[in-house]
């Protein structure tokens, strides 16, 4: 390998010289107008990247590859752009780079002619469904900005989202299908819009699918002597995807300015008003496309799979976008990792599509562990074509890394499980092990190291860096890279207070964590899942990580239970691997000594209460605050993002029925004798 593009010169380079580094970088997008400055830093605190230049995200993504012509010709527009799997519908469909573009353009036609315009929001809630992806790049194809709500969020979660964002436009379904269950999508959105105060909304798209009654859609009706046209009394008019597209003329692409955004994305968990990212063209187009080259290691025709919801910012990045403006090809999957139909489906896709990486998130790995800790079903599918397994989302624990390295993938020594960090605000990974720029040697529990562009460091309460191995705040040190986010929509006050004002200079991550020795990055979890025990900073990350370590355990979460000597003492909530029997006496003494043994005697663990399962969102992230809420006794709604609540009622009976807290604190931490909690 060349050694000036090897990892250390190339993260060098685009911290001494940013502006030449991504000069270079964006080369690979194809520009309407060139831009000739590549960062106005004027304003620190929010840089403007590449702001006298012009483009369209939806040609860079389509249009090119199918311009160049067929894969002979030298181009991709008989190529595989997107491979729809539903294991919800039990069917695979294929679209061509060619076949993309005309879906996306006539449905950009669709809306150009309901006179959405450049700037105009567009609300997409729609479930994992191919018509998620076109709606998307069709926003892109006109400029219009698109704001993606999860398909099934409740009505007053997708009222705010609309309120905030004013769209003219909402792109819907007939529903969504999870296992066991169908979610019907119109009633919501009509109770959405009748709780909102905005007015903007002036049509509802609605796709119907086949396994939902048909909804008949009333035609226009015209003015009279004495009426005005219902589409001047009618507050929105609904109309029928299929019927709008057919005859539609296609639209071509509008060149916008890359400072222009392209989309808001809602970071999940919010309370109050919604807190909206804004991604830009330029520098989003850019970002991707170095960050799939270079970190993902992959390029044209190579498939790539993501294995999120197109709600989340892994969908909007990794789904649609960066696999599309490489040239590759990209999966998008309908169904769970077990269950749809068992813990074999994701290794199936991989197989039957020769998928080159695959990103998933940590607790998708621990559920197929526990469903299938032999990985006896995985090795029934053929993974030799598989580069690298990347996981982001959540901290990947050791304990499910190793099972991942030495049980899931045994015979393919080749095949890295790459952990790598990065956040809803910032698009696309801050850490990461660069599979395209050189392969590092991985370490159990980190994020690797930092990848170019971004200038990171870990500081005190007070500001200052803290030596190799000492746990602090992790910060980036403005400005930020392009593809990071460029503000809040239409609250630039939120957006310097709640990422830019506590460290001057940096932006604040909110994640704890520490360098190691040799530069390598370990994110132990958020700021405030600091546990304070008698005056020593605990993360819950690492406590969790010495529990996951033990044989039986599946997945835990570790929270802070208020001692009035301690100040707090970890707590943690377990989960069995499937069909495992322990005696619980046993594995409580087991898991206080792991913990003691690991960490040390000011960690010893208060409880292990074992759990039928942990409350989490959709995108994976184990719900740390609710648990914490009940564990105290608070009355806890069920959040927007919850991916199942009936775990967080059995959590909240099983804490009623054996409440942790009231049991009297003594001076030693070790409670050899106090059982177990039962299973619930």
């Amino acid at each position: 390998m060349d050694t000036e593009h090897e990892y250390r010169p190339v993260y060098q380079t685009s911290l001494v010289d940013p502006a030449h580094f991504w000069s270079a970088a964006a080369q690979a997008v194809e520009w309407d107008v060139a831009p000739e400055q590549i960062v106005d830093a004027a304003d620190k605190r929010s840089a403007r990247w590449f702001p006298d230049g012009r483009l369209n995200t939806c040609v860079n993504a389509l249009d090119r590859h199918v311009r160049a012509g067929t894969v002979a010709e030298g181009g991709h527009a008989d190529q595989a752009a997107l491979i729809y799997v539903s294991a919800m519908t039990d069917t695979t469909t294929t679209y061509t780079y060619a076949e993309l573009l005309d879906e996306v353009a006539r449905f950009a036609g669709v809306m150009r002619d309901l006179g959405v315009v450049a700037g105009d929001r567009v609300v997409i809630y729609l479930p994992m469904v191919p018509e998620a992806v076109i709606a998307m790049l069709a926003c892109a194809r006109i400029g219009a900005v698109h704001s993606v709500v999860f398909g099934g969020f409740a009505a007053p979660e997708l009222a705010a989202r609309i309120d905030d964002a004013e769209p003219v436009l909402v792109v819907t379904s007939s529903g969504g299908i999870e296992p066991g269950r169908r979610i019907d999508y119109p009633p919501i959105v009509m109770q959405a819009l009748d709780l909102t105060t905005t007015t903007s909304v002036r049509t509802v798209i609605v796709k119907q699918r086949p396994q939902f009654a048909t909804i008949e859609f009333p035609a226009p009706l015209p003015a009279t002597d004495v009426l005005p046209a219902s589409e001047q009394t009618v507050a929105a008019r609904w109309v029928d995807w299929d019927a709008s597209v057919a005859g539609t003329e296609p639209a071509e692409p509008v060149s916008v300015a890359a400072t222009d955004p392209l989309y808001i994305l809602y970071t999940s968990g919010t309370t109050g008003k919604p807190k909206g990212v804004v991604r830009d063209n330029g520098g989003h187009a850019v970002a991707l496309s170095w960050s799939m080259r270079n970190i993902y290691d992959v390029g044209p025709g190579q498939v790539f799979w993501a294995a999120s919801d197109v709600g989340w910012v892994v969908g909007h990045s990794y789904i649609v976008y960066a696999p599309l403006l490489v040239g590759a090809t990209t999966v998008l999957y309908e169904g769970k990792p077990v269950g749809t139909p068992d813990a074999g489906a994701f290794w199936r896709i991989v197989d039957e599509h020769d998928v080159r990486v695959l990103f998933t998130a940590p607790t998708a790995l621990r559920a197929i562990r526990r469903a299938d800790p032999e990985a006896t079903i995985a090795h029934r599918s053929d993974l030799s074509k598989l580069r690298a397994l990347f996981c982001a989302g959540e901290r990947l624990d050791p304990a499910t890394f190793e099972w991942a390295t030495d049980t899931l993938l045994a015979g393919h020594p080749d095949v890295p499980v790459v952990d790598h960090w990065w956040q809803t605000e910032t698009g696309w990974p801050i850490c990461a092990d660069p599979l395209g720029l050189q392969e590092l040697p991985v370490k159990p529990g980190s994020a690797c190291v930092p990848v170019p562009g971004y200038r990171l460091r870990v500081l005190d309460a007070n500001g200052n860096a803290v030596p190799a191995g000492v746990e602090g705040n992790i910060v980036i040190g403005l400005p930020l890279p392009p593809g990071t986010l460029t503000g809040l929509w239409r609250d630039r006050d939120r957006f310097i207070r709640s990422y830019l004002a506590t460290f001057p200079g940096h932006y604040l991550t909110g994640d704890s964590g520490y360098f190691d020795e040799d530069g390598y990055l370990y994110v132990l979890g958020r700021s405030d899942d600091v546990i304070n025990i008698a005056g020593h900073r605990l993360s819950a990350g690492s406590i969790e990580a010495a529990i996951s370590g033990h044989e039986a355990v599946a997945e835990c979460a570790v929270i802070g239970m208020p001692d009035e000597l301690k100040g707090s003492l970890p707590l943690a909530y377990v989960v069995l691997k499937q069909g495992v029997e322990i005696d619980q006496e046993r594995l409580r003494a087991e898991l206080v000594e792991r913990v003691r043994t690991q960490i040390g005697a000011i960690a010893s663990l208060y409880d292990a209460i074992i759990v039928s399962g942990l409350p989490k969102t959709r995108s994976g992230k184990i719900l740390r605050k609710t648990i914490r809420q009940l564990t105290a006794g608070e009355h806890v709604e069920p959040p927007a993002t919850i991916e199942d609540p009936a775990v967080l009622t059995a959590l909240s009976d099983r804490i009623l029925a054996n409440p942790p807290l009231g049991i009297p604190s003594t001076e030693t931490p070790d409670r050899d004798g106090d059982p177990v909690a039962p299973t619930s």
